[in-house]
This record gives structure tokens, sequence and C-alpha cells, in this order.
């Protein structure tokens, strides 16, 4: 079984471009194939890891919906079960040292719930073939209530430098024990920090009984890359974010 490693956090915290470096880390460090998987329907992991969609888990499902209205022969003989799983399979981009599955936005209403379902199905499946797995979750904590986050050997909160980022921090450490997931081990990462703020909000975060894993300071080569769309996953060496992240990942022992 795969080592899954899933990001929290509220909105604007920079979880996706965490979650990329992780996917590099793992890709550089334990050079072993890594599935990454956005499942956030606001797709922007690929951008980060620099990688092209071709098609998404939402939209494969509203071509589904339509075949099984439409009553369309399927190839081969195929049931509608058999077919959706192949087309998965098929969605799956390939790059060097990882492959990227999207949940995207399904164009139904009300379907969010089942292309999570599908998300966290496959996600499953292929965390049998994967040695590491990386799960950028959508913003906020719907997805934990949803439970797609579920079967985590480590979940990396993020925060941004503000409070409001480590209210919500603790918000989603405590979902994480109402709801009885099964997430190993939990840590949480403040990022973009920069002066002596990143103390402050530290002492913050372990009075709120929160284990801050590390400190990523504010990175301007990151925000000249996002000016020239260029991905997170190509930040030089010595980027600060990227050596931070890299450090933090290296204390936390990942197998």
């Amino acid at each position: 079984m795969a080592f899954v490693i899933a990001l929290a956090g509220k909105g604007g915290t920079g979880k996706t471009s965490i979650a990329g470096l992780a996917v590099r880390y793992i890709v550089e460090k334990k050079k072993k194939p890594v599935l990454a998987v956005d499942a956030d329907s606001n797709s922007c992991l690929n951008e980060a890891l620099g990688v092209d969609i071709h098609t998404t888990i939402g939209h494969l499902r509203e071509e589904s919906l339509q075949t099984i209205r439409s009553g369309a022969e399927r190839p081969g003989g195929m049931s509608m079960e058999q077919l959706f799983d192949y087309q998965v399979q098929q969605s799956i981009i390939e790059s060097k040292g990882f492959d990227l599955m999207v949940m995207g936005r399904p164009e139904g209403p009300g379907c969010y719930c089942a292309a999570n379902n599908i998300i966290r199905k496959y996600t499953d499946k292929l965390s049998e073939t994967y040695p590491y797995v990386v799960i950028d979750n959508e913003a906020g904590m719907e997805h934990l209530s949803r439970r797609t986050t579920h079967k985590v050997d480590l979940l990396l909160i993020i925060s941004d430098p503000t409070v409001r980022g480590v209210q919500t921090a603790k918000r989603i450490n405590d979902l994480v024990d109402e709801l009885n997931l099964d997430i190993d081990r939990r840590v949480l990462i403040i990022n973009r920090i920069s002066g002596s703020d990143g103390e402050l909000l530290k002492n913050l975060a372990e009075d709120s009984g929160l284990h801050v894993a590390g400190i990523v300071p504010q990175d301007s080569t990151i925000f000249n890359y996002d000016l020239q769309g260029k991905p997170i996953f190509q930040l030089p060496e010595d980027s600060p974010a990227l050596r931070t992240v890299f450090n933090i990942l290296d204390l936390l022992n990942i197998p």
C-alpha cells in the first residue's frame, strides 16, 4: 500500500504549491513513482506540476451520465462500470516521476459528492500500485466531512501567516477527531512567513494543541513563477521555500 500524504487548509494558504513541492520531494529524494491527486474542483495542481490536463473525473462522469440517458451502445459490450473504470485509467496524466489524476469541476448541479466519491474510490484502488500518493484537497473542511480525505498517513495542514489561518487549521484538526478519520499523523505548516511573525503564530498554534512541523518563508521566486505562469515544480534548488519544505519533510521521516 502507498504512503499517503494529504493537504488541507483554508483558501489562499499556498497549499497547492506545497503539494507540488511534496511531489517533487518524493520524486527526487525517494526516487519512486508518486500519484498526485488533485481533489479540488478548481483544478490547479497541474499548473504547479507543469503538466496539461486532457480530461477530468468530473467530465468523465458527465459523459457517462449522458451515455446512460441516451442508451448509446458501449464498446465491446462493456458494462457502464467497466467502461468508466477504463476511462479513469486513461485519464491519468503521466509525467516524469509522477502521474496525476484530476477531479475537475462537474458540469451538472449537485454532483460534487459523486465526483469526490469517485476520487476516493480510485485513490484507494491506485494506492495499491503506487508507493506514494499526494492528495491536494479543496480549501476548507468540506472534503473532511465528505470523507474524501481518509486512510491518510500524513496530513499536512497549511496556514497562511494570519490568525484566521491558524484558527482554520485548529478547526480542521478538531474535525479529524470528531469524524474519527483514519489519519496517522497530522502537522501544521505555516506558509509565507516574513520577519518575526512566524514565532508569534507558531506559539498561537501550539497553544491551540497543533503540532507545528515548520515555517516556510515568503519566497519572491514563487511570486515571480506565478506571475510568469511557470510551474512551482521547477523552482531552482536555492529557492528558500523549496529548501524549507524539503527540510520539513526530511524531519517528518517519510519512509
